[in-house]
């Protein structure tokens, strides 16, 4: 089978890439030239092989602690039809109910529960539930505070941009609050946004959600459904994300990607991207830096 192992470099890797290319393709037996995305920052190496195991533990012995990661997969069909996107944490730098935390002062204490649902430590509902209970009364007009200080992910509008403008559809699915989500998929030019909705009542937000709640499992779902709909075989999909409720999605689709993620998670993905922002994901799919909008 023919593969392809693509190694993209972090913001401290770029003097080591064109060192460490060499070295593995030399220890793993690549043969063929190497293929440059963009200078200094990916490259693609191309092999036949029946299983990328060997080439795959080649690899990790040798980056090591750089700052590099490494994707290895099938050469066909790498250019993904369907995006599925997380928001917090992977879209946006932000996990937007500890910035509404910030404004009650209990930052602390809803980050801490955050943390440990997004570790996959405690059921994902109960800690929403939980941390929204601790907002009830807070003016609905905090939450427009707020939104002017999402901070987009490095590499996020490229990510979007490329693959609309490849023909791909775009979904953004978040266990946060549409409120948020809806503006940051507009900004962006998602084709539909999925989350959660809060209920307000009188002006205030009344500590409670709407059901159904998003989870883990509507995120796979919504992978299922939108590749059905638009007739898209599941290994031309790509789903991306950082915590547990996650996993899901990133099992089923052609390409799951682990960003940056929680320890749990990153362990648990197939996938992962640790070091490179979100136009990593673009140089996944073979795209070069020339191709690359925004």
């Amino acid at each position: 089978m023919k593969m392809v192992l693509t190694l993209i470099a972090g913001p401290h890797g770029a003097s080591e890439l064109p060192h460490l290319v060499s070295k593995v393709a030399a220890a793993s037996g690549i043969a063929s030239a190497p293929v440059w995305l963009a200078a200094d920052e990916a490259c693609d190496l191309v092999f036949e092989a029946s299983s990328s195991t060997a080439v795959e533990e080649t690899v990790r012995s040798l980056v090591g602690s750089a700052d590099i990661d490494a994707l290895v997969q099938p050469f066909g069909g790498r250019r993904k039809n369907l995006l599925v996107a997380d928001m917090e944490s992977t879209i946006i730098e932000n996990e937007m109910l500890d910035e509404l935390a910030d404004r009650v002062g209990l930052r602390p204490q809803i980050s801490e529960i955050t943390r440990r649902a997004m570790n996959g430590e405690i059921d994902f509902v109960s800690a929403l539930e939980a941390r929204v209970a601790l907002l009830a009364g807070m003016e609905e007009r905090v939450l427009d505070e707020v939104a002017n200080h999402i901070r987009l992910t490095s590499g996020a509008r490229a990510l979007v941009a490329t693959m609309r403008a490849a023909g791909a559809f775009t979904a953004l699915v978040s266990g946060g609050f549409g409120f948020f989500a809806d503006q940051v998929a507009a900004g962006l030019g998602f084709d539909r946004a999925v989350s959660n909705r809060l209920d307000i009542v009188a002006g205030r937000i009344a500590g409670t959600i709407q059901r159904p709640i998003v989870t883990g499992k509507t995120k796979r779902q919504t992978l299922l459904t939108l590749a059905a709909e638009l007739g898209i075989p599941l290994d031309r999909t790509m789903a991306v994300g950082d915590g547990a409720n996650d996993l899901p999605m990133l099992a089923v689709a052609g390409l799951g990607v682990a960003f940056r993620a929680k320890p749990m998670v990153a362990a648990s993905a197939r996938f992962r991207i640790d070091h490179a922002d979100l136009k990593g994901l673009l140089f996944a799919q073979g795209y070069r830096r020339d191709q690359i909008l925004g």
